[in-house]
């Protein structure tokens, strides 16, 4: 039916008919009256020190799937957090790697909703904190108020949390959730989420997750203004290594020695350098990897709408300063610079590491030398296609010697904005007063492909209010008692999950 009209007409008519489809969801979902609910808005605000305190202790156990670091007691943690919010099945799911969890609540409820955590967390450098990383200190935060650091305060045990005490809250009061749980957890999403697939995908869990009519990831979404905005999809990730050593490549030496013996020894440092260097256009901000591009979709016209509308919404300077940036790739403008950040695929360093990093000097030639990559993928790109083309591009250049490790990563993943899911996000959003942008895809990467693709295709999205930042940086931070009266703290964040719920619950 729209076939004939001009790119512009389109993006009206996709633009007006989104809003459209949303102001219809919000006509025809009853009004949530404060009163209707008023038990359940006390009993989170009664509850405010023990949920504050469910949080710090979850703090306090950090699973970290890349260093090993209490992987088992994760899993059994996350457990208990679902028995004590009311799932009356849950248990620990083993896979082939670390164990994640999958726990169900019948309500007796007409639609059933997924639910997706991660219960992992980065790695941490207690000296880089201002405060202790697992204490989950409370600190005034200029601007935003009371705010709890630690590692996982906001990527993301805070607003799971905050989803918990909203579920703690329906216990408390002894009403019956308006829809039935389904929920599944691992412990490896930091690291490519290399066997969440085998929890999904195990016959009964599938089962269950079919029946939902989406999943969503407790988070929190609004930004420093208190604004909102709505990711329809995000980036795929391959995480991986590469590695240069002299026992491999048959050149240099197969352990450290004299670095003056490098006038006569081969370098397997800068043989990967030199390796590395081929991956990327001279700036290194463009792949140049054989192929890369071959699948990659462009951006549509409508997408560029999306993010044009959301640009407008948007404090530039306020997101450059938390960067901590005072340019855009290439000097762009915000708008274009968001655009490339929706659209562009990267190969990124993350960390290189070879010889001695300690004080001082020490004068050695390395045998052996690592880059640390992540590669985010766009549509239409998938994690097998790039892991075969980045090996592929390293042998056509005779480095067959260098070493290709990949450790995690999964493909894209996109919901349509006129799904219900959406929709209902939309209406909510609105109902409480910030209307939402919405985002092609967010730059970076969660294992949503894993309910958006086969066999499942069921829409993914994140959903909460509230404010943190510093996720995988030092001194990570969530609001717990917000001071600005635009962005939500946790019992307000707490309230509109359970609005949610019933926004889910309502929606046809």
């Amino acid at each position: 039916m729209t076939e004939n009209l001009t790119g512009a007409d389109r993006r009206t008519l996709l633009l007006g008919t989104a809003a459209t489809a949303a102001s219809l969801v919000l006509s025809s979902v009853p009004a949530f009256a404060a009163d209707d609910m008023a038990d359940l808005r006390k009993s989170i605000a009664d509850n405010h020190a023990a949920s504050l305190k469910r949080l710090q202790d979850w703090i306090a156990l950090p699973s970290i799937a890349a260093e090993n670091r209490n992987t088992k007691e994760g899993a059994e943690y996350m457990a208990n957090l679902a028995r004590e919010a009311g799932f009356q099945h849950v248990e620990v799911v083993p896979t082939s790697g670390v164990p994640g969890v999958f726990a169900t609540l019948d309500a007796g409820a007409t639609k059933t909703f997924g639910l997706y955590f991660m219960y992992d967390v980065k790695q941490f450098d207690p000296a880089e904190w201002s405060s202790p990383p697992l204490a989950g200190a409370l600190v005034d935060k200029p601007d935003f108020g009371k705010a709890i650091v630690g590692r996982g305060a906001v990527n993301q045990k805070g607003p799971e949390a905050t989803f918990l005490a909203a579920l703690a809250a329906f216990k408390a009061t002894g009403r019956k959730l308006p829809v039935n749980l389904v929920l599944v957890c691992e412990g490896e999403e930091e690291i490519g989420s290399p066997h969440f697939h085998e929890i999904v995908q195990r016959p009964d869990i599938a089962a269950a997750l079919k029946k939902c009519v989406g999943v969503t990831m407790p988070s929190a979404s609004q930004d420093t203004t208190g604004g909102v905005g709505i990711q329809l999809g995000a980036k795929g990730i391959m995480e991986a290594e590469l590695v240069s050593s002299g026992a491999h490549w048959g050149r240099g030496p197969t352990h450290d020695v004299h670095s003056s013996l490098k006038a006569a020894v081969d370098s397997p440092t800068w043989r990967l350098i030199h390796a590395l260097n081929t991956l990327v256009s001279a700036d290194g901000n463009t792949p140049a990897v054989d192929g890369w591009f071959e699948h990659v979709r462009p951006i549509s016209p409508h997408e560029k709408a999306l993010i044009a509308a959301s640009v407008k919404t948007r404090n530039e300077k306020a997101e450059m300063a938390a960067l901590g940036v005072s340019h855009w790739i290439d000097d762009l403008p915000f708008d274009k610079a968001m655009e490339r950040l929706a659209s562009q695929p990267t190969i990124n360093i993350e960390g290189l590491v070879a010889g001695y990093t300690g004080p001082g000097g020490k004068t050695i030639l390395p045998s052996r030398a690592v880059a640390k990559i992540d590669c985010r993928l766009v549509p239409d790109q998938t994690l097998d296609e790039a892991r075969t083309k980045l090996r592929a591009h390293l042998d056509k250049r005779g480095f067959t010697d260098i070493e290709l490790n990949v450790s995690g990563g999964y493909d894209p993943n996109h919901t349509d904005e006129m799904s219900t899911l959406i929709q209902s996000e939309i209406a909510l959003y609105t109902r409480l007063g910030y209307p939402p942008s919405l985002s092609p895809r967010g730059a970076g990467s969660w294992p949503g492909v894993n309910f958006t693709g086969a066999p499942l295709h069921l829409p993914a999205s994140h959903y909460g209010m509230g404010y943190g930042t510093g996720a995988h940086a030092p001194n990570e931070f969530y609001v717990i008692e917000s001071s600005n009266p635009k962005i939500y703290g946790m019992d307000e964040a707490a309230f509109a999950y359970v609005q949610y719920l019933y926004q889910i619950a309502a929606a046809g």
